[in-house]
């Protein structure tokens, strides 16, 4: 089996959100959901030194979507079956005519990746923009990057190239086997040792 994953790179990741938007222009989500979220990390702080100040402050950015983990923790708790993993490539499926819209999904998800759809009382998810990635394009978000902070490929090439960083601070511990490798921001490996 293929598992496709993400490479983000925080060292690059100004926060301008346009993956974020592609996204949600290409699968017309409404103002509520969002398959990919920008959030900003900061810390540390400022403190007097003889007559001036020093500090230690950071800031930096981390586009995340559903990282079609290995251990969906969304797939475990589906009562109506909906969720899937495909096994040729990985990439956790939705079926919108299984879903009955509880939102187990949502609450079991370490990343906040489910998105509930009030119009159509169910549950919608990334997926990968599969049908973008069957035809050789790239995922939406991956093309849209005007810094190249995400790549796209099979999860054993991005390790191989980037290690297996999965969790950097500000994102939960990995517990379900996100198919994501992270290259921290400099100041966020320095915080979080």
């Amino acid at each position: 089996m293929t598992q496709y994953g993400f490479h983000m790179r925080q060292d690059l990741c100004t926060g301008c959100h346009a993956c974020q938007m592609a996204c949600k222009d290409e699968k017309n989500l409404d103002d509520a959901r969002l398959f990919r979220h920008v959030f900003e990390t900061e810390g540390g702080a400022f403190s007097a030194a003889g007559s001036g100040y020093v500090h230690d402050a950071f800031a930096f950015y981390t586009s995340m979507s559903c990282n079609h983990c290995e251990r969906p923790a969304c797939l475990g708790v589906c009562p109506a079956g909906a969720i899937a993993k495909d096994e040729k490539t990985g990439i956790v499926t939705y079926d919108s005519e299984l879903c009955i819209g509880c939102k187990y999904c949502e609450q079991a998800c370490p990343y906040g990746a489910p998105q509930y759809d009030e119009t159509a009382g169910k549950m919608t998810k990334c997926d990968l923009c599969a049908d973008r990635v069957a035809a050789g394009e790239l995922p939406v978000c991956v093309a849209a990057c005007p810094f190249n902070a995400l790549e796209f490929g099979e999860l054993d090439d991005l390790r191989a190239k980037y290690g297996d960083t999965v969790t950097t601070l500000g994102l939960p511990e990995d517990t379900t086997g996100p198919s994501i490798v992270i290259t921290s921001h400099a100041t966020n490996a320095t915080s979080a040792a």
